[in-house]
């Protein structure tokens, strides 16, 4: 039974904050554009390398400049990802219990790729 002289304020308390999607909202527009520099970089060093030997091409990869930009790419492209594949799960699965579990399958998932590619890199770097 709903009361009549409840205000709209107190009939939303209880839904959850209005305030936790501009987080999220943000940090997917911050790394969209992280990674408009960053792919552009990767681009041009691969079109650069197009061709190269193994050697030249772990020289590059191996160069301190070029391994922490290419693991910020990674970190930023992996987080990008998750972002949005949440919202999509979000939108467009209803079902709660699928809802969070696809959630929590693509977070570890993202997060399992994105950590393995990072040390990958760092393991090329260190020799």
């Amino acid at each position: 039974m709903t009361n009549t002289t409840q205000s709209p304020l107190a009939g939303a308390r209880g839904l959850g904050s209005a305030k936790t999607g501009v987080t999220h909202w943000w940090m997917q527009r911050v790394t969209a554009v992280a990674l408009v520099p960053l792919t552009l970089w990767f681009v041009a060093s691969l079109a650069a390398h197009l061709g190269a030997d193994y050697a030249s091409v772990m020289n590059w990869l191996t160069s301190p400049l070029s391994a922490t930009l290419m693991m910020i790419y990674l970190a930023a492209i992996f987080y990008h990802a998750q972002l949005g594949l949440q919202v999509i799960v979000e939108d467009y699965v209803h079902t709660e219990f699928v809802k969070f579990a696809l959630i929590i399958g693509l977070q570890f998932a993202n997060t399992l790729l994105g950590v393995a590619s990072i040390v990958s890199v760092f393991i090329l770097l260190t020799g």
